[in-house]
């Protein structure tokens, strides 16, 4: 785990509790597995930029503000 990997599944996690959504909704809208979803929020998977800006914006939110 890198702290970058860390810093952007806490930042997931953040938006997509404030969008209330659940691991599996996201994973569902995002068309990812929830258990993947679950290691991305933990920081244990480095992503492609696809699937970043897959997740940014299904949680309709720009992709900075998950990176920092």
């Amino acid at each position: 785990m890198t702290e970058l990997s860390i810093i952007l599944g806490q930042n997931i996690r953040k938006a997509r509790k404030e969008k209330n959504l659940s691991q599996e909704k996201l994973a569902l809208l995002c068309e990812f597995d929830r258990s993947y979803l679950g290691r991305i929020e933990r920081g244990e998977v480095n992503i492609t930029v696809l699937k970043l800006y897959e997740i940014a914006k299904v949680l309709e939110v720009d992709i900075r503000i998950l990176l920092v």
